[in-house]
Parts: C-alpha cells; sequence; structure tokens
C-alpha cells in the first residue's frame, strides 16, 4: 500500500511524524512536490474562490497525488490544544477538497482533537487499522513516529547576525518557499537573521497571553501573539515581518493585537496571494531592511552589555 502525503497547510510542522508512522506500518510513503507554480494552478482551478492562498495551494498538491498513492493523508484538525479552536478551514477540509477534486482515493480522514498524547493516539490507532489489526504493532508506530518528530524540530533561530527579525505567521506561509518568495533566503542574503516563534518556549507563550483581557479564541493567534510579544520584550528580535494570506480572518486579529502590545516596535505585513508579485515583496523587504540599518547607525541603541536594543520610534 502507498500513502499520499500532500505538502500542504500543516505539513511543515507534522511530516515527520506522520511520514515515520505510516512507514512504520509497512506502507509506502509519497509526497507531492515542494509548492510550484503548476501546484498553485491546480490548486485555484480546483477549489473554490473565497478561499485563502493555502488552501488552494493544498488543493493542488492532493490534485497531483491523487492517481499516485493507494490512501491520501487528509487529517481533519478540529484542534492542536483543549479548547483552542482552528480555523474553520480546517474543520471542514474534507469536505471542501471531496466536493472540488475527482477521482479520490480513499481519504484517512480521522479527526484530531488535540495533540495531548492520548487524544493523538486515538487518532493513530483508528488510522493505522486500515493497514494492521495489530493494536499494539500500531501503538509502536506511534511512539516511534512521536520520538522521530521531537528530534526534527521545525524551528529557525538565527545566531550571528548583527540584526535578527522576527518572522510571524501560520507555518505553511513560514516555511513554503513558493508562497514567501524565498523570504527566508532574502533575509539571509541582506544579512539579517530569522527567528520563528517555534523557538520561543510555552511557558513564555503563556505569560504574554494571560496577559490580556481575554484568552484568544484561536489557537494561532494565541501562540504568534505570545511568542510575538515575548521576542519583543525581551529584545531577542529587532523586528517582525509578519506573513499573512489575504483575507485570512484569524491574521487580521492577531497582527492588531501584537502591534498594539508592541508598541511602536518595528512591524510589516507582507499580504501573499496567488496574483503577489515578487518585485513587489522584494522592494519591501529591502527597504525594511535598510531602515533596521539605519536605526543601528544612529547610536544609542545599545544596552550596558554591548548588545543592540532595537529603537521604538515610529512602525514601518
Amino acid at each position: 500500500m502507498t500513502v499520499g502525503i500532500p505538502k500542504g497547510l500543516l505539513y511543515s510542522k507534522y511530516h515527520v511524524f506522520a511520514e515515520s508512522f505510516f512507514r512504520a506500518l509497512g506502507t509506502n510513503v509519497v509526497t507531492s512536490p515542494d509548492t510550484n507554480k503548476v501546484i498553485l494552478n491546480e490548486g485555484v482551478q480546483h477549489c473554490v474562490d473565497d478561499a485563502c492562498l493555502p488552501i488552494k495551494i493544498h488543493h493542488g498538491h492532493v490534485q497531483w497525488l491523487k492517481d499516485k498513492c493507494d490512501y491520501l493523508l487528509m487529517p481533519r484538525f478540529m484542534s492542536l490544544e483543549k479548547r483552542k479552536s482552528l480555523c474553520p478551514m480546517f474543520c471542514g477540509l474534507v469536505e471542501m477538497v471531496k466536493s472540488s477534486v475527482d477521482g479520490l482515493p480513499p481519504l484517512i480522514d480521522s479527526p484530531i482533537y488535540s495533540l495531548d498524547k492520548k487524544r493523538l493516539l486515538e487518532w493513530a490507532l483508528l488510522s493505522g487499522s486500515i493497514f494492521s489489526r495489530d493494536k499494539k504493532a500500531i501503538a509502536h508506530a506511534f511512539e516511534y513516529a512521536l520520538d522521530m518528530q521531537r528530534r526534527h524540530p521545525t524551528v529557525l533561530n538565527d545566531e550571528g547576525y548583527t540584526q535578527r527579525i522576527g518572522l510571524i505567521g501560520h507555518a505553511y506561509n513560514i516555511h513554503d518557499a513558493f508562497v514567501n518568495m524565498n523570504l527566508v533566503k532574502k533575509l539571509h542574503a541582506m544579512g539579517i537573521g530569522v527567528v520563528t516563534t517555534e523557538s520561543v518556549s510555552r511557558i513564555d507563550i503563556d505569560i504574554q497571553t494571560r496577559r490580556l483581557y481575554k484568552p484568544p479564541f484561536w489557537y494561532f493567534a494565541r501562540e504568534y501573539f505570545g511568542a510575538a510579544v515575548s521576542l519583543c520584550k525581551n529584545r531577542l528580535v529587532d523586528g517582525f515581518i509578519f506573513v499573512s494570506a489575504f483575507s485570512c480572518g484569524v491574521d487580521s486579529v492577531v497582527i492588531e493585537l501584537i502591534m498594539q502590545e508592541t508598541d511602536s516596535f518595528p512591524f510589516m505585513v507582507l499580504k501573499v496571494d496567488e496574483h503577489t508579485g515578487e518585485a513587489a515583496i522584494d522592494t519591501r523587504i529591502e527597504a525594511f531592511g535598510d531602515m533596521l540599518k539605519r536605526r543601528v547607525q544612529n547610536d544609542n541603541h545599545c544596552s550596558a552589555d554591548g548588545k543592540h536594543m532595537p529603537c521604538r520610534q515610529g512602525v514601518f
């Protein structure tokens, strides 16, 4: 049996777990290629117009994979943490794909209600039963996959750069080089290091989110707000770039929360969709990088130990 895994949405965060789990059960695993123009065009053609760019891209990956596997992994992410909801697009993704893409193979679409080990094991037992009746073998594959996932964290925390930027946004926007048009590579070429939200501890995120009048309803809003405020207050970055898909409702809320809490800390929002041009992105990135460098050259931005302290005058 061959299991197909689309390289869309939360693939960048959990692909090591998924691939290790199904391989440990004796199946072959095939993935779609990295996002490219062909994948994007297929997604736009096979998805509803009102969907955001990541959802369209996911449809494109499914379209590419559907004839190359016996089963297609389509996890229905209901939540990643207890009492923290995800975007409705995640909850209804299976129905969206079924109604938009013809000729699908059988789907592995058991719902995931939490990344709590007990709840995640329930998903593994349901999904693994397709390929094995031995629950002990499935549990062993589950433990093996968890261990492999822990050994391969998806985090960027560059050291040795004069300036560092906190890269905020959904993992499928940050880690997909096609979506963000090689943003990380371009920042490195400018001599700017990158720090992602995964580098911030759960404790620090909780400390910052507890300060809000009301805890964020959306899981990702909580993560990005807590991580961004922690990076700012601990002076671990010199500014933020928030990569957001056009029409994302969750992002529209969390961006405002971060800007209010971090006062006038350098902050730039990059909105992307299928029509975004790379030249426009390049211009904004270069201007933002130049602005950070000029702030350093103005002196009086160093702490007592000599480390650079970001200026808090104005928003780019």
